[in-house]
């Protein structure tokens, strides 16, 4: 392996570790504030990763010198490839199925997917303006 690719290993890890920490005690967070009759905590961990994934990947897109490929892999891939849980997005929407009241399911199928590219549209929104393109 090189150098780099030990480097970006390196990268990726320590973000994996923050963002799955970060997304474990948001989750339980959540739960203890507001109750597990719907999974708030995976609700908002997927719509505020897929607005930080907008915004990451149009600013360092469009400012490639300020962010050095090590930090792109540690943020992109390392945190926020640990913190948004569409995988657990899909069970608890299963679970939830199996309750059968309608309107947490649709809030929560439909709300996590609509909005989560709606938050990725704001904070690719949010970038452009940030570095003078919009």
């Amino acid at each position: 392996m090189l150098l780099g690719e030990v480097r970006g290993a390196i990268a990726i890890s320590f973000g994996a570790v923050a963002g799955a920490l970060s997304r474990y005690y948001l989750a339980n967070w959540f739960s203890q504030r507001f109750g597990t009759s719907f999974p708030y905590g995976t609700f908002w961990i997927n719509l505020s990763g897929c607005f930080g994934m907008g915004f990451f990947a149009t600013f360092t897109l469009t400012r490639t010198e300020l962010i050095s490929p090590e930090l792109r892999l540690l943020i992109g891939t390392g945190f926020l490839g640990a913190y948004t849980t569409f995988s657990t997005y899909g069970l608890e929407t299963f679970v939830l199925l199996r309750t059968g009241n309608t309107l947490p399911i649709i809030l929560y199928w439909g709300g996590s997917a609509i909005l989560g590219v709606v938050c990725v549209w704001l904070g690719a929104i949010l970038a452009w303006l940030w570095v003078g393109k919009g």
